[in-house]
């Protein structure tokens, strides 16, 4: 009897995943090239977990049209978004290996092989457009960000957005105590593990593909994201709630495979840079105006928005500032390939953005 429904579910699984796969190829017809692709002397297959209609993972199609167009051709980039190769662990892998060229990876993802990026998702850091837009312009402290995995054989280019971090919830949330039933899903990330640790709350961490499912059964009853993420890709169809904490930017981190990198012609090399900063710089003032649009469409939808009074905001600083503290080390930590050497990098972030 096990036997027989042991299979029925791995059939049932199989059935998902060769329907997802199809439904994500159909729905990239859209986006398709206006282009002969097969002519290109240069691939480069980049992947991504989300929906295109963000603009933060549209990004990858802006640049594929603008490398075709400034290298005449020479470099096809194949961008695979909606979790096509899989989850965001298990394509860092693929990264890293060669198998792949490119990943815009989610900066929750990214320390589990540049754990330097984590500093972007401390809680109430990098927590608005502005002081993302402080932090990119800082030079050397985001020269240094940039090289989190370059001692994994990766460089990172530049980042886009996908709004403000809170909690979409299957039921009301108004308060810390409220939250505290909360099965919130987390990534699969050490800096959010020890967010929601010392906040005191009940994390479960999964991998993003595997979140509708999980959230309809009811074995994650919320989930720590953006907004625009939620109603984008219809989670707020199950959490009809979110609260706006707003304690951190959420971010996609360009990734390239150096060994890839640098197999293209200086030339080509240089291009491939300015493309993909000129269009980051363009997607994230796109961002700020869609995080906006897609709270307003949510609130016209019947999504009810919450915020937490200053004092329960003060609390979750003071108990995130630990956080600081525990990762500290890990974010400060250097490597024989960082041209800059900060004594402490946190610190000098902490002071450029006015954490207290």
């Amino acid at each position: 009897m096990k036997k027989g429904l042991f299979c029925i579910a791995a059939c049932f699984l199989a059935i998902v995943l060769v329907t997802g796969f199809a439904w994500a190829q159909a729905s990239l017809d859209k986006w398709k090239p206006a282009f002969d692709p097969s002519t290109a002397k240069y691939r480069c297959i980049v992947s991504n977990v989300s929906h295109p209609v963000l603009k933060g993972v549209y990004a990858g199609f802006a640049i594929r049209d603008e490398l075709w167009k400034r290298t005449n051709g020479q470099i096809y980039l194949d961008y695979k978004p909606f979790s096509m190769l899989g989850g965001e662990v298990e394509v860092l892998n693929q990264l890293q290996m060669g198998a792949i060229q490119g990943m815009s990876c989610s900066s929750v993802a990214s320390t589990n092989l540049g754990p330097r990026f984590g500093i972007v998702n401390l809680p109430f850091l990098v927590n608005s457009f502005e002081k993302l837009d402080k932090f990119i312009n800082s030079g050397k402290l985001f020269d240094h960000f940039l090289m989190a995995m370059d001692h994994q054989g990766i460089m990172a280019i530049d980042i886009t957005g996908y709004g403000n971090y809170g909690w979409a919830t299957t039921m009301p949330v108004r308060n810390i105590e409220d939250a505290r039933k909360v099965k919130f899903r987390i990534a699969e990330a050490a800096v959010n593990k020890m967010i929601y640790n010392e906040w005191g709350f009940n994390p479960v961490v999964m991998p993003w593909p595997d979140v509708p499912v999980a959230l309809k059964q009811g074995v994650i009853t919320g989930l720590d994201h953006t907004p625009m993420v939620c109603n984008i890709t219809k989670k707020f169809e199950v959490a009809k709630y979110f609260m706006q904490i707003n304690y951190a930017q959420g971010l996609f981190i360009w990734l390239f495979n150096k060994a890839w990198f640098n197999t293209l012609p200086p030339d080509l090399q240089k291009t491939f840079v300015e493309v993909v900063h000129e269009v980051a710089a363009n997607i994230r003032k796109e961002t700020v105006v869609q995080e906006d649009d897609e709270i307003a469409k949510a609130k016209a939808a019947g999504i009810e928005f919450f915020k937490l009074s200053a004092d329960e905001v003060s609390l979750l600083k003071k108990k995130g500032d630990a956080v600081h503290k525990a990762y500290a080390q890990e974010i400060n930590k250097l490597y024989p390939g960082d041209k800059n050497r900060f004594d402490d990098y946190l610190k000098d972030v902490q002071k450029l953005l006015g954490y207290n």
